[in-house]
């Protein structure tokens, strides 16, 4: 019987595409493009700590988060919060009786161009229930007299209409028009008790927050209200703050941060934003530093919503024409 090693052809072939593949982006531009590319992700990268060891060191703070009550303040102060839902409940509910007529629109929109004789009669008879359901408990939500009149006359002319369009089997742009003209002022009047109970609420919560704070440390108070886009300017709660800030410093420390989503409404991401705009300021004064147009400019966009790279975008974009084709 033989013995001995047992002799093999060789190892297995490479293929050629394969090592092509596993090579690829090794180029000595492909690395010096990495190289540089580094330089920025490193930046980044200390930018981020930094961000980071800010965030836990932003004092005093008031952020205040969007919620259907009036809003939810707090206050950071040397390590401690303070959360605080300052609005009374004739806030809410008053506002809650103002909607129905855009509670109708919503269900009728779809609609407006052409009403089916199906598809809706269903979604306002559901609402017409729930309207008189809140109707039924008016007294006993002990709103004041004259709210609660007010939303009586939301409430019966909006049942009314409803009635008509059921009894109609149609409706319009035209007959909508007609039915909230005639609720203006109760609408009106809803919206004054609503701010009442907001400056209330939150005016005396500022006011014992201030006196806590001292007038020191107010002035250096930052303030971030929470919003969506469509409440992003002179929204009710940055128009709170605004009154009570202190006016030499209110201008760059109040600051509104619009939120894309509901989970975004959240005390962390308001402190990442200021940690943001804190660093920049001090970023903005240091890197351009030089006393010309261009440095003036790029440090305002630094501490601003601009880009930074708008104002030369806006200036190349002069010479480009919208249609080149056109300029042949």
């Amino acid at each position: 019987m033989a013995t001995g090693n047992v002799q093999y052809s060789g190892s297995i072939a490479i293929d050629p595409h394969d090592l092509e593949m596993v090579t690829a982006g090794t180029t000595p531009r492909d690395l010096a493009r990495e190289a540089i590319y580094a330089v920025d992700a490193t930046m980044r990268d200390h930018y981020a700590k930094s961000r980071t060891r800010l965030m836990a060191n932003l004092n005093p703070v008031i952020v205040v988060q969007y919620s259907f009550g009036g809003g939810t303040y707090t206050l950071i102060h040397d390590g401690v919060r303070e959360t605080v839902s300052p609005v009374g409940p004739n806030f809410e509910m008053c506002k809650s009786i103002a909607h129905i007529p855009l509670g109708i629109y919503s269900m009728l929109a779809p609609y407006l161009c052409g009403a089916r004789p199906v598809g809706w009669q269903m979604l306002i008879l559901n609402f017409r229930n729930v309207i008189t359901n809140a109707l039924n408990h008016l007294k006993a939500a002990e709103l004041p007299p004259e709210a609660e009149r007010s939303c009586r006359t939301i409430i019966d002319g909006s049942a009314s209409f409803l009635d008509g369009t059921i009894s109609d089997q149609a409706f319009s742009i035209e007959s909508f028009e007609q039915f909230t003209s005639q609720i203006q002022d109760a609408i009106q009047t809803n919206m004054r008790f609503a701010v009442q109970a907001q400056l209330d609420g939150v005016l005396d919560l500022l006011r014992r927050w201030r006196t806590q704070l001292g007038p020191a440390k107010w002035k250096q108070l930052y303030a971030v209200v929470m919003a969506i886009w469509t409440t992003e300017v002179r929204n009710q709660n940055w128009l709170l703050l605004k009154h009570m800030m202190d006016p030499e410093t209110v201008d760059s420390h109040l600051i509104t941060i619009a939120t894309a989503a509901p989970e975004e409404n959240t005390v962390s991401v308001a402190l990442e934003n200021l940690a943001r705009i804190v660093q920049d300021n001090i970023a903005a004064s240091m890197v351009f530093s030089a006393a010309t147009k261009f440095d003036l400019d790029h440090a305002t966009a630094l501490v601003g919503p601009d880009d930074l790279l708008a104002g030369t975008i806006e200036e190349m974009l002069k010479g480009c024409p919208r249609n080149p084709r056109a300029q042949r």
